[in-house]
């Protein structure tokens, strides 16, 4: 098993909010734990329908990192958009 399978499985293994916040607290920076709140961020604003413009300028981020997550949103089988049903509380397509 290669380092990214491993804590990818030490992550589906974290059985509470409260293990995982404090493995992301000793694990990750302040940046990556801030990269990891704006990814989201942005994928859930392109989920509700935000235009690519209007989130970078409200988030100070460029047109490629938006446009990749547009691009994932666009896959209606893609993981992203069933946690994002999931979150919002729709029924699966």
């Amino acid at each position: 098993m290669n380092d990214l399978d491993e804590i990818i499985e030490v992550f589906t293994r974290t059985s509470s909010v409260e293990q995982m916040q404090k493995l992301f607290e000793e694990l990750f920076t302040q940046r990556e734990k801030y990269d990891f709140a704006l990814r989201w961020r942005l994928m859930k604003e392109l989920y509700d329908g935000k235009s690519q413009r209007e989130i970078a300028h409200d988030l100070g981020i460029s047109l490629c990192k938006i446009t990749r997550g547009s691009k994932i949103l666009k896959n209606k089988d893609s993981q992203m958009n069933q946690i994002l049903q999931e979150y919002h509380n729709e029924p699966a397509e």
